[in-house]
């Protein structure tokens, strides 16, 4: 009697955590149009007094933010374009040939998804060092960002290729394709969608990259928005309005493309989960 009441039970609690979630981001946007005593009013308000716009224009202009916005999209497109011209060729062979060194090689692939990107940065900075990259710092923290992102684009497109019937390249191939021919007609056509996915992926995590950039990038002009926040913090922080405005800023693209496309990003996150 009591099983239909379940799934409203399971629905609450995802609601709930949800809620619990997405809290933050909601009080960041309202913070954002607050007044300085307003922000440190006790109780807090859950809805600002008297809202000030004005402050978004203010911060974007005061702040640069268009230098700082730009650099983050040049440093995200970079990342994802190199881990799709890499990624996809990698992983549709560890999802078509299957060996001991092909398992080996996934083995690896998944331990460098393990190691966070501050164990990472310091041999990473001396090795660009040594080869002269850091004269090009924006070049050394997309080279860095896209082997820390290689690891799970790897793993989700060879999900994908591996949904893909390997019959339909064998008929290719008796066709009079070649194994490349048949890789570009056949494969990477069914599985545009699932590279397309983490390619969207791979963009928006590269858009708040902060360690690498932090560490690499000594000039403000090439720092992305994730660095140009952490100029407004310090021991004596008070313009919390300006810091929550900033924040609005460089979350709500990445938002607004999440919301756009969920339905595109789950359907081709669950390609290849029946394989």
């Amino acid at each position: 009697m009591t099983r239909p009441y379940v799934p409203w039970f399971l629905l609450a609690i995802a609601l709930t955590l949800a809620a619990v979630y997405l809290f933050p981001l909601y009080w960041m946007y309202v913070t954002s149009l607050k007044s300085g005593s307003e922000i440190f009013a006790n109780p807090p308000t859950f809805w600002p007094v008297e809202p000030d716009l004005s402050i978004y224009p203010s911060v974007w202009f005061r702040r640069t933010m268009q230098t700082f916005m730009w650099n983050s999209v040049l440093i995200a497109s970079g990342v994802t374009a190199i881990t799709v011209l890499l990624g996809t060729g990698c992983a549709y062979v560890l999802a078509r040939y299957r060996s001991g060194w092909i398992d080996f090689g996934l083995f690896m692939i998944l331990m460098l998804q393990v190691l966070p990107a501050s164990v990472m940065i310091t041999p990473l900075f001396v090795g660009f060092n040594q080869l002269g990259l850091l004269n090009y710092p924006r070049t050394a923290v997309v080279l860095a960002a896209a082997a820390k992102a290689m690891p799970f684009f790897v793993v989700l497109v060879r999900a994908t290729f591996m949904s893909v019937p390997r019959e339909l390249e064998e008929a290719a191939l008796v066709d009079g394709n070649s194994r490349i021919g048949a890789f570009f007609n056949i494969v990477l056509p069914l599985a545009r969608n699932g590279i397309l996915v983490c390619a969207i992926l791979t963009f928006m995590s590269s858009f708040g990259e902060y360690i690498y950039s932090k560490s690499i990038i000594q000039n403000g002009a090439m720092q992305p928005a994730s660095v140009g926040l952490s100029g407004f913090l310090g021991p004596n922080s008070s313009d919390w309005n300006s810091i929550m405005a900033y924040s609005a800023i460089y979350v709500t693209p990445i938002l607004a493309v999440f919301v756009l496309l969920q339905r595109r990003i789950v359907s081709g996150l669950t390609s290849g989960a029946l394989k």
